[in-house]
């Protein structure tokens, strides 16, 4: 179990769901939920020097306005050590577009890529990429 998992989406049945099987599959003790992926940039640029309030893990949507996974993934690597040394990356997202596995494959940061919607078995087959 996580001790914090952060989901960033911007629909809000996504992250309704989202949330729900996180807690239904123990996989964390708490679930935070952003709305954008700026919001999420703030979150890490206002936290980064604690580690506690840092999730260990983040759920990444792709396909978002303002600022879309990939974005947060060219703004986060610009965070400080502590931020990307506590948090994994798994990119959730509705994209079948094999260019975009292909390039969240190649992201030093993200560690795998799940299709909507979350469920309990794809948390269970997250032992494989997570430590």
């Amino acid at each position: 179990m996580y001790k914090k998992v952060m989901v960033i989406d911007d629909n809000d049945m996504d992250l309704y769901v989202s949330k729900r099987v996180i807690e239904k599959g123990a996989f964390a003790e708490e679930v935070m939920l952003m709305e954008s992926a700026k919001e999420a940039i703030a979150y890490f640029e206002e936290n980064a020097s604690d580690p506690e309030r840092l999730p260990s893990l983040i759920f990444l949507d792709i396909n978002m306005p303002e600022m879309n996974g990939f974005e947060f993934l060219e703004a986060y690597n610009n965070l400080p050590e502590t931020v990307k040394q506590n948090c994994i990356i798994l990119m959730l997202t509705t994209s079948v577009h094999n260019e975009d596995k292909d390039k969240a494959d190649r992201n030093p940061y993200v560690r795998n890529f799940l299709n909507k919607p979350l469920s309990i078995d794809k948390l269970k087959s997250l032992d494989d990429f997570l430590p």
